[in-house]
């Protein structure tokens, strides 16, 4: 695994009882037509403006989660993407808006390998570090946020990877989780999502990993943290923040995960959520 970490600090905003705010976007920020709420935009923005550190913490990768940093109204801040594996510093109008102040990367080989052994017909994509995505089979997803460039399996096998993902459309997501235990992937983080749909990251890598390490950064106590989600991937923020709030259509053990739970996206459970730290 390599990693990279620098930033500057030059957005230390002060308000009373500043919260750290971390926000699944998927199921909890927008619905699943990818479609956010006014009652989601307006609480978000909201809280920007009352000064708590509004973190977006998403599977996605970079290019797909701006637009939901732009949405929310952030124009300076963090956001933690692709599961912990990419952290940026918002600073609207220098250098695009944003720089990667950390990165994490791992060997997909071994990971790849094992898992066409079972796996066989999988689709697999690959977030590479420069952020370009390489793909089997024209696989390509909205939570790339860039086009996948079709490569062979053996290109894919000596790239370094930041994310890899891998779908399979001949399993229900319990036989793909089963499929994946049996192959026991040593040396990486990984979560099972909602279809049978598998995210990679290096060791250790989580939402969690990302959100700590900007905490560090803008000196919030961890009890004054709240983290919103509803995947798998969302399990080790919950349990790392002092609030953590599930939504309500999220999975038993993301709930069991999570200190209180929300209503669901279409209620828009996480504005409400929102509307308490202000």
């Amino acid at each position: 695994m390599t990693a990279t970490l620098n930033a500057g600090t030059d957005d230390q905003r002060t308000t009373v009882n500043r919260k750290l705010v971390g926000l699944d976007v998927d199921g909890t920020l927008v619905d699943h037509y990818g479609h956010m709420s006014p009652a989601i935009r307006d609480a978000g923005a909201a809280i920007v403006e009352a000064g708590h550190e509004v973190v977006v913490a998403t599977g996605r990768s970079l290019g797909a989660t701006l637009p939901i940093v732009e949405l929310l109204g952030i124009e300076r801040g963090y956001a933690v993407c692709s599961n912990g594996g990419v952290t940026v510093q918002i600073h609207a109008g220098s250098n695009g808006g944003y720089t990667v102040i950390d990165r994490r990367s791992f060997d997909p080989a071994p990971a790849l390998r094992a898992l066409r052994r079972r796996l066989p017909n999988a689709k697999y994509a690959l977030e590479s570090i420069d952020g370009a995505f390489l793909s089997t089979e024209r696989f390509q997803d909205a939570s790339f946020g860039v086009e996948a460039r079709g490569v062979s399996f053996d290109e894919l096998l000596e790239a370094e990877a930041v994310r890899l993902v891998v779908f399979s459309t001949d399993s229900t997501a319990e036989e793909f989780g089963q499929a994946v235990e049996a192959i026991g992937l040593h040396g990486v983080t990984y979560s099972v999502g909602w279809t049978a749909w598998l995210d990679i990251a290096a060791h250790g890598v989580t939402k969690a990993s990302g959100l700590e390490n900007v905490r560090e950064l803008v000196g919030v106590p961890i009890e004054d943290t709240v983290t919103i989600g509803d995947g798998r991937n969302d399990i080790e923020m919950l349990e790392w923040a002092g609030r953590g709030v599930a939504m309500g259509q999220a999975p038993d053990e993301v709930k069991a995960a999570a200190d209180e739970v929300t209503a669901t996206v279409e209620e828009d459970g996480a504005a409400a959520i929102l509307r308490s730290l202000l």
